[in-house]
């Protein structure tokens, strides 16, 4: 049983709930136990703790038969693949300094690892590193990933970090008065190479680490949180209920498809019968299904059914992104490529974006023109890259709203896009207000000048489309005291944890994929410390300025209770002044809300990049300019030095 449905999110896995059990070789009957008690899958011991290899072949040779929980024939296939999670040995101690332990466990996770494989499970648990070290536990799940066919394996992580951090010595890493668990994960899966398989099961304690701390995890491969019932606290009518911040910090995991696993024993005797805030339920009765008794954590269970159904239903907006998250896409050409309908269509539905541009429109025509001389003054207007003409609407819009006249020119190198506008010509009634123009900006004779100069060419890292050199090939027909929508716009940098993303590059094996910058719909992503502006680009540019070229050196610091963290690359964003006061982007602070037209840009970082606390991070970004194409390079110079990316935009460019 789920613990609910949220609208618009159906395909959630946060919704299945597990349960973390102890070893039972009778796997049939804790199944259903544990089933008909409204849990998804269990969290099962595979083996018998008892179990040792050195005693096995001590005893008896080595002939004897393994003391798994029952052979694979006493669950069908799909129950062992959808509610049985492998639980290994938690006696596990890799790294241990006694060598008959450490090859006996050696043997265990192996033997284990290979039994849950042969029974198709979707996951293990692994035991948490017992010790400062883990390189020989790394190794051997290293090892056994290189084998494994699809079964996810997560790492047992307890969420913890001493809040000492500030004050603590030089010395103190090496006792015990500095402990953060992130550090023990970044090791682990450092020395396993960023496997793809391997994750995280976080272990959520009673007292959690500071908001920034817990952020960075959303950027890492978390899978499951196991909430203990000793974290729960107990409400006025004697129910189990959480902290504040456990309850924020769970609507995260739902909200990033983390699945909750409930362990422990049951804390206290709760009431009988049906809470005041779990009335929703049907199931909560005191006697289960078909008779059975009341499963001891159902209590814990309906709260996090209940935390999980008073969400709110998921905006509209993220429902049509849903299935963009943390997509890596290539950025448009739009010089070198044609756009296609199905491009421009999706851009048009865009209103919140056309409805800015108009305000911009309209207040730019007012300041050109004042009421006294609206209807004795045709203001020329030049929409360049008019595509399919959502622009040349919006500026008749704001013409028509001011009560001033227009001139419109409709500037579109897209043969395809000039039929539509033709045809839109004669729907809209537009053939004496509007000329349609076939040809390039940079290469069109103006008849005359404009007075007011309109484009839609930003893209998500502001001047990654080329607007900058279009808009310079077209101010050459703007008047001296000529307006361009936009008047500027600002690039911006951020530092991101963001696993999926560089796994995902990293699957193509190759240096080009680690030196393109991609355009993406941010999700399972850590936003490390605010963004900061890049480069900035005004219309009409300055005379005296010839080149694109930009260069500018960055220095972020990141907040030192978020502790350790590991950079895979930087987000890009852009914020743009359309007309004075009205503006457009999508730089998180300021971003223009229900505006879905551009993702957010990632530029990766072939290695990725720890920092600690009160080390500052330094990144160099280049905008350059060739003949034929402008590229970005872009490096780390601190804590440590980087390789300079994409060196003479040997992998990503962009065509003139």
């Amino acid at each position: 049983m789920t613990l609910g449905e949220r609208q618009g999110d159906e395909k959630n896995d946060s919704k299945y709930c597990g349960v973390e059990t102890e070893f039972n070789d009778d796997m049939p009957q804790l199944l259903s136990l544990n089933i008909h008690g409204g849990f998804d899958f269990v969290v099962a011991p595979l083996m018998d703790p008892a179990y040792r290899p050195s005693l096995l072949v001590s005893s008896n040779g080595g002939s004897g038969v393994l003391p798994f929980a029952g052979s694979d024939l006493v669950l069908s296939p799909s129950q062992w693949s959808s509610h049985v999670v492998g639980k290994i040995s938690s006696w596990l101690d890799l790294d241990s300094e006694d060598e008959m332990l450490r090859r006996d466990s050696e043997i265990t996770l192996k033997q284990e690892i290979a039994w849950a494989s042969h029974l198709s499970l979707q996951a293990c648990l692994l035991p948490a590193p017992k010790g400062v070290t883990c390189a020989n536990y790394a190794r051997c799940v290293n090892q056994i990933l290189q084998n494994l066919s699809n079964m996810q394996l997560w790492l047992r992580i307890p969420l913890e970090k001493s809040d000492d951090d500030e004050d603590r010595s030089p010395n103190s890493m090496q006792g015990e008065e500095h402990r953060d668990s992130w550090e023990m994960w970044n090791s682990f899966r450092t020395l396993g190479e960023h496997h793809s398989q391997l994750s995280v099961a976080l272990d959520v304690l009673s007292s959690l680490p500071s908001v920034n701390s817990l952020a960075r995890w959303f950027g890492e491969p978390v899978r499951a949180a196991i909430i203990n019932s000793n974290s729960f606290l107990t409400n006025a009518r004697g129910y189990p209920c959480l902290s504040k911040r456990h309850q924020n910090l769970l609507t995260d995991f739902f909200n990033h498809s983390i699945q909750i696993v409930i362990s422990g024993q049951q804390m206290q005797n709760f009431p009988t019968g049906t809470s005041v805030s779990n009335s929703h339920s049907s199931n909560n009765q005191s006697e289960g299904v078909e008779g059975m008794q009341r499963h001891p954590l159902r209590s814990y269970l309906d709260y996090i059914a209940y935390l999980y159904q008073k969400m709110d239903p998921l905006p509209e907006q993220e429902r049509f992104e849903l299935g963009y998250r943390d997509y890596l896409q290539s950025p448009l050409q739009p010089l070198m490529d044609n756009l296609e309908a199905q491009t421009y269509e999706t851009f048009e539905k865009d209103t919140t974006k056309y409805i800015q541009y108009q305000r911009a429109v309209a207040k730019a025509l007012v300041d050109r023109v004042p009421d006294e001389k609206a209807s004795t003054i045709t203001t020329v207007l030049m929409v360049v890259g008019a595509g399919r003409g959502p622009l040349v609407r919006a500026s008749l819009q704001a013409a028509e709203e001011t009560g001033r006249k227009l001139k419109v020119y409709a500037v579109e190198k897209n043969p395809n896009a000039i039929v539509t506008l033709h045809s839109l010509l004669k729907i809209e009634g537009w053939e004496k207000l509007v000329t349609i123009v076939s040809s390039d900006m940079r290469c069109w004779d103006a008849p005359e000048k404009a007075d007011i100069l309109v484009s839609e060419l930003l893209g998500s890292f502001g001047d990654n489309e080329l607007s900058p050199e279009c808009l310079d090939g077209a101010q050459r027909f703007l008047k001296e005291d000529g307006i361009s929508i936009p008047s500027s716009y600002t690039s911006f940098f951020q530092p991101v944890t963001a696993s999926k993303l560089y796994n995902d590059i990293k699957s193509h094996k190759d240096l080009v994929h680690f030196e393109t910058a991609y355009v993406v719909k941010f999700h399972r992503v850590a936003r490390l410390t605010s963004p900061q502006p890049v480069f900035t680009f005004n219309h009409p540019e300055d005379s005296n300025r010839k080149s694109n070229h930009r260069y500018t050196k960055l220095r972020f610091e990141i907040p030192t209770d978020t502790g350790s963290a590991l950079v895979h690359g930087f987000a890009g964003y852009f914020d743009a002044v359309l007309y004075k006061d009205v503006h457009l982007g999508i730089e998180p602070s300021t971003a223009t809300p229900n505006m879905f037209s551009w993702f957010p840009i990632f530029f990766p970082l072939r290695t990725p990049m720890c920092v600690q606390p009160g080390i500052p991070l330094e990144v160099h970004i280049w905008r350059c300019c060739g003949t034929s194409k402008v590229w970005y390079e872009w490096g780390v110079t601190s804590p440590s030095s980087s390789p300079i990316h994409n060196c003479n935009g040997r992998s990503y460019w962009v065509g003139l």
